[in-house]
């Protein structure tokens, strides 16, 4: 029956597993989170987050930089590491302490420690003070433990010079010049993080393009900007093994050999080549989960074969974004409390909306148009440019696109991409029009503010 008293254990509080804490609580469960790292889960306050506020960071140095095109006096400006650090401590720290009191106030108890599975319905959390494990039973376990960065094994990772993307938020020190390893999503951030910064770069890309997967006509507004602020690209290129050399003096470099016998030679080196998830200590067999590369296999309720077994975030082999995760925590706890027995809604991972922080911003939703013709669907295409855009003008900053996907018959929209300033949040209109099934006369008929970048979005839809 809804709202009937059940009790929840959540090992991992990140996105995925405060959502369903907080939700559960409010529904009426008694609900205890495990959470051995950060309040807020360490993927998204200490990869997500600081990433985004260095790119902020760098954004507002190019912004300075180039203000004579604005009409201002031209202002020379450096990076102060020392107060950028501290301005992604404060961030981090300032949003933790507001997940802490948020499932405070929703009376969620909170074990600082590991959590690990010893049957059906029992857990064991073991304290990071040292103190003796707890033994929790419950009427539902919900598993959010996250991921982790990728590292293989001919990587020599040292934190210093041969970094991983958790250790670059902010590195020890600015790279002179950064070899990225991973042409996907966090590779290309990295990539204008760092560019920003006024550090060389070198992206090796193992594909023919940046961005594999996404639309190669955004990929390739992004490859010309990173040309054209000098950054190296080796495309085709695989990456196969690190050497650190110098290792006793003050001028250590490391040295990148790719497979094709290209060197890449740079003072530091990030990978970026995607993450696993943290499930060898959750002890998944003790509890019967089935699990593929490490990951729960559940169904579109987020349910694994164990009926009262969920996960959410990365742990569940979807789409590993935030957004998905907390989706996925608030899904769960409604299922788990009777909400969702009869017909509803469930989360459709095609229709999530993403983003890359890039210059310029990436963003899309639905249904891709090289995916359309691949699979021999029948859609209309547009596509405005935002050099039309009065807005982008007076931005001083017209590059990019709208594209959007749409059904040709009856006009409903199936996804869109994005390439421009502000493309993250203008993605959220035509996200919307996904899930909503808006058609593009909605759109078109939509009385968009003046000047702005949205207009591009109606010009596209007609």
């Amino acid at each position: 029956m809804p709202g009937e008293k059940k009790h929840f254990v959540i090992i991992g509080g990140g996105p995925g597993g405060t959502a369903c804490a907080t939700h559960a609580a409010r529904l009426g469960a008694d609900v205890t989170l495990i959470e051995k790292d950060i309040v807020g889960g360490a993927a998204h306050l200490l990869d997500c987050i600081p990433s985004k506020a260095m790119i902020a960071t760098g954004g507002a140095m190019s912004a300075m930089k180039e203000a004579t095109a604005m009409g201002l006096a031209k202002v020379d400006v450096e990076l102060d590491f020392d107060a950028l650090r501290d301005r992604i401590t404060h961030i981090e720290d300032h949003l933790e302490q507001s997940v802490s009191t948020l499932l405070a106030s929703q009376g969620v108890r909170v074990i600082e420690g590991a959590g690990r599975l010893t049957g059906t319905h029992t857990v064991v959390a073991e304290p990071n003070d040292g103190s003796d494990p707890i033994e929790l039973t419950a009427d539902i376990i919900v598993l959010s433990t996250g991921s982790r960065p990728r590292v293989p094994d001919w990587a020599p990772i040292d934190g210093v010079h041969v970094l991983t993307t958790r250790d670059a938020y902010p590195p020890p020190e600015l790279p002179d010049h950064l070899i990225v390893i991973g042409s996907g999503v966090t590779g290309v951030e990295f990539v204008h993080m760092f560019n920003s910064f006024g550090s060389k770069v070198t992206l090796v890309v193992s594909r023919n393009q940046v961005l594999p997967g996404k639309d190669p006509e955004a990929a390739a507004v992004l490859e010309q900007s990173f040309l054209d602020h000098g950054v190296k690209l080796l495309m085709g290129a695989r990456a196969e093994s690190i050497e650190l050399v110098d290792e006793d003096t003050d001028a250590e470099r490391v040295i990148v050999r790719c497979d094709d016998g290209r060197v890449a030679e740079g003072s530091h080196v990030l990978l970026a080549i995607g993450s696993i998830p943290n499930s060898e200590g959750l002890d998944l067999e003790a509890a019967g989960l089935e699990s593929e590369w490490g990951y729960v296999t559940v169904d579109h309720n987020c349910k694994s074969n164990v009926d009262h077994i969920y996960a959410a975030g990365d742990l569940s082999g979807k789409l590993p974004l935030s957004s998905v995760a907390t989706t996925q925590g608030r899904k769960i706890a409604q299922h788990a409390m009777g909400l969702h027995q009869g017909p509803h809604r469930h989360l459709d991972y095609d229709k999530a909306a993403s983003a890359i922080f890039t210059d310029p911003e990436i963003a899309d939703v639905g249904l891709a148009e090289a995916d359309a013709f691949a699979s021999g669907r029948k859609v209309r295409v547009t596509k405005v440019p935002f050099s039309l855009s009065a807005k982008a003008m007076i931005n001083n900053d017209s590059r990019g696109f709208v594209k959007i996907v749409s059904d040709p018959n009856t006009g409903v929209v199936l996804g869109g991409t994005i390439v421009g300033r502000h493309a993250a949040e203008l993605i959220s209109v035509l996200a919307l029009a996904v899930t909503a099934r808006l058609t593009v006369t909605d759109l078109v008929e939509s009385l968009f503010v003046h000047p702005a970048l949205a207009e591009v979005l109606g010009e596209a839809a007609e």
